[in-house]
């Protein structure tokens, strides 16, 4: 969080740097995100409130891109995607490493692709939360001596959403490009949550379902999990990504089709971890 701060001024100052009221609403919007998940670290708080606090934050990050020209008709879309942003990862931070390497991993492409557009403020920006995540990574491993939190996995999803947004609205097609590199984790945390709403369980409260936890539970490493998320990002995110990139015509077919063999992966494995014994002897049971 203090990173991205510290970048903020460089964000301003760059060659076409992004604008100051932009920039101060993600600062803002990341405070009061932050705020309510160190609030609910240290006395947990009901759904409700929490959900407030983070759709003020998103919703104070959209004005800003309405004061800069955005059709307001974006608001409904803009405030279901950030609130979902902050959730998912908030879901995903569940065991050693996981997040921190998705931060560093999906803030150094959005930076790649703002780059590849000439948008070297944009591009620092998204860097210095590449790299913050990188040393945040190196004590968050497997064993991890240190956690993130609601505070940092709460900031890490807004953050992940502001810098695609304003990719989106430079080139239409980069909005593409952002989704598929996040499409480990919004995949296992979309169809988590279906699943669990298709069988009558609460959609809020804590669980252990994602598949990552299944994975743990059918006796994977934490370490071994990482590196399958981490495999799918760069054996097929990254390079669909430069794909859309570079063919911008073709970004939502390709983009639907890596989310068609996410979601079939994830079933598949699923399964698997179903069927698999335990690290303890016995089958894991849902």
């Amino acid at each position: 969080m203090a990173a991205f701060i510290c970048a903020s001024g460089a964000m301003l100052t760059l060659p076409r740097p992004v604008s100051a009221v932009v920039v101060a609403g993600v600062a803002v919007a990341l405070f009061l995100v932050a705020l309510v998940g160190w609030w609910d670290d240290h006395r947990p708080l009901p759904v409700w409130p929490r959900l407030g606090a983070q759709a003020a934050a998103v919703v104070l990050f959209s004005f800003t891109l309405f004061a800069t020209d955005l059709s307001w008709y974006w608001f409904p879309l803009l405030l279901l995607a950030g609130m979902w942003s902050i959730n998912l990862h908030n879901f995903m931070d569940g065991i050693d490493g996981l997040l921190a390497q998705q931060i560093v991993f999906v803030a150094g492409a959005l930076g790649c692709l703002a780059w590849s557009v000439a948008e070297p403020a944009l591009a620092i920006g998204a860097g210095t939360v590449m790299t913050a995540g990188m040393g945040f990574w190196l004590y968050n491993r497997s064993p991890a001596r240190i956690f993130m939190g609601d505070v940092g996995s709460g900031g890490a999803g807004l953050l992940v959403f502001a810098f695609s947004v304003l990719l989106w609205r430079l080139q239409p097609s980069l909005a593409w490009a952002a989704l598929v590199l996040s499409s480990a984790f919004v995949t296992d945390a979309s169809l988590t949550l279906l699943t669990r709403m298709k069988g009558g369980r609460s959609w809020h409260r804590a669980h252990r379902e994602h598949l990552y936890q299944w994975m743990v539970r059918s006796g994977m490493s934490h370490a071994g999990v990482d590196a399958r998320y981490l495999g799918w990002n760069l054996l097929i995110a990254a390079p669909a990504a430069w794909w859309i990139a570079a063919h911008p015509r073709s970004a939502m077919p390709v983009a639907l089709a890596i989310y068609a063999i996410a979601a079939l992966l994830w079933l598949a494995m699923k399964r698997r971890c179903l069927q698999r014994p335990s690290a303890g002897g016995r089958h894991v049971v849902a």
